[in-house]
């Protein structure tokens, strides 16, 4: 490389005698000028003397002459680390899936990360053990903690291991946690009381399902929050891991949110044993905004005259009730639901809306529709639906299959259905066709479809 092209342009040095007279004499002033003349020769011969190593090497990754100089100025290592190590290095980084443009921020940001021994063994382990790892999130890590961490980090890693973590979702683990406070700067003994802890709840299933639980504090947070639910539960644990594994993101919630919920659902009359009982069937009750969907909606089903024990069977059966959109869910099947003859402000109303809340809108749109056109009409439809709720939520496509069996393969008349609407809930190929051509040569096409379909399969093998 020729001296020319080691050239760079320098900000021009003020003029000598240009500055301000200093107050207090002239020797502060000249110090700063000598200093600021000091440092553009040091990056000058900074530059120069590594012209066939450090500075050839840096150039390959892009970087201009101003941006190696100062490299070279702060961590002058460089100058004296092997071009063919420096390479080897970029070379690991760009296996680990680190762009080209990547490299060069961190290199930036981080150059002991070209020459630092401590790097080699962790990338090493990287490649080996933390498969699926992103290279965004390795990005990170090497920009923001110091090489002497990385053995800590190789040492958390494989005390996971040791407790029993699958090897091949440690990457998956590591790219939802904060790295550097998990992996670096909590003690090793912190990570395994975290481990021990879990290991009561769920381990290692809990974290695999919820990373984050690993960037909480034991004592301060996990602990705290785990008793409380043990307490709702009266004390049951075994009760209370049933719900944390249901939800492990129950976990992030503070103990005084879980008090808050608690104290409205006892203002409207639920006992802990019955609300305990819904987060079992539906654990993100807790999730649900107390202002903006619980108050309002308790306050829907007691316009429709129910009371704690009635809201209690409602939402064991319909939890979503609680957390569907009204704007765009709620309020379109109550119009459908109105439409079809429910009133306004009822019980079967309250009933009718909890039934629908498992299906789609357009779905049960839909479902409507089919019934119709088969000549049913609106009142057919609300008596059946009274008769049997869940009718309204069942798929579409599989209603009109079973609907045409009925009156193709059965020669049944439509109205079977207003007589027994559960007819519409059974599998059509293992227990409606199955059954029927068991007993058809028996009892014939007239046989009573309750009696065929409602018979337990014991008792209906048995009979056979």
């Amino acid at each position: 490389m020729t001296p020319s092209a080691l050239r760079f342009s320098l900000p021009p040095l003020p003029p000598v005698l240009s500055f301000p007279a200093n107050s207090g004499g002239g020797t502060p002033r000249l110090q700063i000028l000598t200093t600021n003349l000091h440092r553009r020769l040091s990056i000058t011969r900074a530059v120069t003397n590594a012209a066939t190593s450090a500075f050839s090497f840096l150039k390959e990754l892009y970087l201009d002459d101003e941006e190696i100089a100062a490299l070279l100025l702060d961590h002058p290592e460089l100058e004296f680390a092997s071009p063919d190590s420096m390479r080897h290095r970029v070379f690991a980084l760009q296996s680990l899936g680190i762009s080209d443009l990547g490299i060069h921020r961190t290199v930036v940001r981080r150059p002991d990360i070209l020459s630092a021994p401590e790097l080699g063994p962790f990338l090493d382990f990287v490649c080996d053990e933390l498969k699926g790892l992103k290279p965004s999130k390795l990005e990170r890590l090497l920009v923001t903690t110091h090489p002497e961490f990385f053995a800590g980090i190789t040492a958390r890693v494989t005390l996971l291991l040791d407790h029993g973590f699958p090897r091949e979702k440690l990457g998956h683990l590591l790219n939802f946690v904060d790295i550097r406070k998990v992996f670096c700067e909590s003690p090793l003994r912190d990570l395994e009381e975290i481990i021990l802890f879990l290991k009561r709840y769920g381990w290692p299933d809990l974290v695999l399902r919820r990373p984050m639980l690993l960037n909480m504090d034991l004592h301060s947070q996990l602990v705290p929050r785990v008793e409380f639910l043990v307490e709702l539960a009266d004390g049951d644990e075994e009760a209370a891991t049933v719900l944390i594994s249901k939800l492990p993101a129950l976990l992030s919630y503070t103990v005084e949110h879980f008090r808050s919920h608690v104290e409205f659902w006892r203002s409207v009359g639920l006992t802990d044993e019955q609300l305990f009982k819904i987060a079992v069937v539906y654990p993100n009750i807790f999730s649900v905004s107390r202002e903006r969907k619980l108050e309002p909606r308790i306050e829907l089903l007691r316009q429709c005259d129910m009371n704690a024990e009635d809201i209690f069977k409602f939402l064991v059966k319909a939890p979503l009730f609680m957390s569907l959109s009204f704007q765009e869910n709620l309020s379109k099947k109550l119009s459908l639901l109105v439409k079809i003859g429910y009133k306004h402000r009822t019980r079967e109303l309250a009933w009718a809306f909890g039934a629908t809340t498992r299906t789609s809108c357009e779905n049960m749109q839909k479902v409507i529709e089919l019934f119709l056109s088969y000549g049913l009409s609106c009142e057919d439809i609300l008596a059946m639906s009274k008769k049997h709720p869940q009718v309204l939520q069942y798929n579409h496509e599989s209603l009109e299959k079973k609907m045409e069996f009925l009156i193709e393969d059965l020669e049944r008349d439509i109205g079977e259905i207003l007589v027994f609407p559960a007819f519409l809930g059974y599998k059509l190929d293992d227990r409606i066709k199955r059954r029927y051509e068991i007993k058809r040569n028996v009892r014939g096409k007239g046989m009573s479809l309750n009696k065929l379909l409602s018979v337990s399969t014991e008792r209906f093998g048995h009979n056979s």
